[in-house]
């Protein structure tokens, strides 16, 4: 995509641009050796956000960035975040990010995108960052599956968490609560930026010449992310 662009009639909302031209771009992007591509877009929570303009227009531009990918023969990674900001509480965040996948799934089937060769990557359910109601790792994990399993066909092959906010531990411990308990089909990963990088970031701002020691950082953050995939991650091995 080419960014979030203020949504026409709901300035406070986002629609994701990139269609013109993207056939064209995916060519090239295949010639260049991609296989995977990723398209994202992004929607507030508050009493009247977000919108279902905001909801379809974003499910739409999703569906025929999909179909256009999987024409080129790569493979989409569809990115419906539901951002984290807001007072919000988990179960608000549950209902709204259970709207925005189900009508993002019904545009891709309209638009005949074979959901097998497709890869969703949602935000987990979490309270708001302002909010006070806060929520356990089991709480956030029995959410997040059960919004899952309610707005994901079963065909889709693979969930890939986005951490949205969250600190490396938290995004860790999350993932892990979620695959112990997962009891669907679905492979439960992690596509995360600041979760898995930010460590190694701040270990190298202190001294860029430590190059090992930032590969060390970075190395651990990534283990203890696989680990969290499968199930396997505790706080026992997390601090070793």
């Amino acid at each position: 995509d080419t960014g979030a662009k203020v949504l026409a009639n709901s300035p406070k909302e986002k629609i994701t641009e990139g269609l013109d031209g993207l056939r064209e771009r995916l060519k090239e992007y295949y010639k260049l050796g991609a296989r995977f591509t990723k398209w994202r877009a992004v929607y507030i929570i508050s009493s009247e956000y977000p919108s279902k303009l905001s909801i379809y227009s974003n499910a739409h531009a999703l569906a025929r960035y999909a179909a256009l990918v999987q024409e080129s023969g790569m493979v989409p990674i569809v990115e419906p975040e539901v951002l984290m900001d807001g007072e919000h509480s988990a179960e608000e965040c549950f209902n709204k990010t259970s709207e925005v996948i189900k009508k993002c799934y019904e545009e891709l089937i309209k638009h005949k995108v074979d959901l097998k060769g497709t890869i969703l990557k949602p935000n987990m359910i979490l309270p708001g960052s302002s909010s006070k109601n806060n929520i356990d790792s089991k709480k956030i994990a029995e959410l997040t599956l059960k919004c899952l399993k309610g707005s994901v066909p079963s065909e889709v092959p693979g969930i890939a968490f986005l951490s949205g906010g969250q600190s490396e531990e938290e995004a860790t411990k999350n993932l892990n609560s979620i695959n112990l308990i997962n009891d669907t089909n679905f492979v439960m990963s992690y596509s995360y930026g600041r979760a898995l990088q930010q460590s190694a970031l701040k270990f190298w701002s202190k001294d860029i010449n430590n190059i090992k020691g930032t590969q060390d950082t970075f190395n651990h953050r990534a283990k203890m992310c696989s680990l969290a995939a499968q199930g396997k991650w505790s706080e026992d091995i997390e601090k070793k």
